[in-house]
Order: structure tokens, then sequence, then C-alpha cells
């Protein structure tokens, strides 16, 4: 198994358009978040274009494998987009640019209710001196799954 890309995947009874209005808005991730460790958003409102940004109170606390990086915010820059099919940012600080890892949601419809999701960190184009610092954090597929069963919730609920 390659450490460079995890997924998650699954299919859900919910339009492709439902789908990508909550994964496009900063306020959907938070709702979705399986982790523990998101907090809440400083910028809500649908994401539209590459290069907007959105900031994230994050709490690693709750991950335990950085337990002395605490509470901290991040800047997530939109690095992909296309509407109803795929929604991808790259994680930076408020104070520094993008690392080079990126977390993204892909929808592939089936049919006009129903469409395949996968949720995806990738970490291919982090430098190998970050790589090196404090062995780098992997993202457990279990947290990826956790978001997307929480996706599945929030799309198909009332």
């Amino acid at each position: 198994m390659s450490t460079d890309r995890v997924s998650a995947s699954r299919r859900i009874a919910a339009p492709a358009s439902k789908i990508f209005e909550i994964v496009s808005n900063p306020a959907g991730h938070v709702d979705i978040d399986g982790s523990g460790m998101l907090e809440a958003t400083s910028r809500a409102g649908q994401l539209t274009a590459v290069g907007e940004t959105f900031d994230m109170a994050m709490d690693r606390a709750p991950l335990g494998d950085i337990p002395d990086m605490g509470k901290y915010e991040v800047r997530n820059t939109v690095t992909q987009i296309i509407p109803d099919r795929l929604f991808e940012w790259g994680i930076g600080g408020v104070d520094r640019p993008p690392l080079g890892h990126v977390y993204g949601w892909q929808i592939d419809p089936v049919g006009d209710d129903e469409c395949d999701v996968t949720n995806y960190c990738d970490w291919t184009n982090i430098p190998d001196e970050m790589r090196t610092r404090r062995a780098w954090p992997v993202v457990p597929v279990q947290m990826l799954e956790k978001s997307v069963e929480n996706l599945e919730r929030v799309a198909t609920q009332g």
C-alpha cells in the first residue's frame, strides 16, 4: 500500500450536486469531519474557484499522533474544483503557504440520485525535508472512512 495517498470510498444515495454543495462549503467540513480534530471554520459559504482560501481551527490532541502540537489554525487553499465532481484543497498555516499535501472529495455519479464518493489525502508532493521532520504524520484510513460515513448521514438526512 502506498503511503503517498490514502482514501476511503462509499456509494451514497444522494445527487452529486448535493454532495458537492456539502464538501465545497467549509461549514460542511465541520459536520462531516470524523477525527475530532476539526473545531471550527472562520469562513462560511460556498467555495467556487481555485485559489480561494478558508481557515480552520484545529486541535491535534484528539488524534494523539502529535500530542504536543495542540491547537492551531490552518489556511486551506482550493487547488482543484470541478462542480459536482471534485473538490480539493492544500493545507498550509495562516502564516505560510500550502505544505504540499492535499485533501479532496471525488464524486462519480452513478445515476441521478446516487454517486460513488471518495475522500482522499495525497502527500505525493511533500518535500523530503518535511517528510523527515517528526516522522511525517499519516492520515489514518479510519479517519477518512468516518468522514465519508458522516457525509452520507448529512447528505441523506431529511
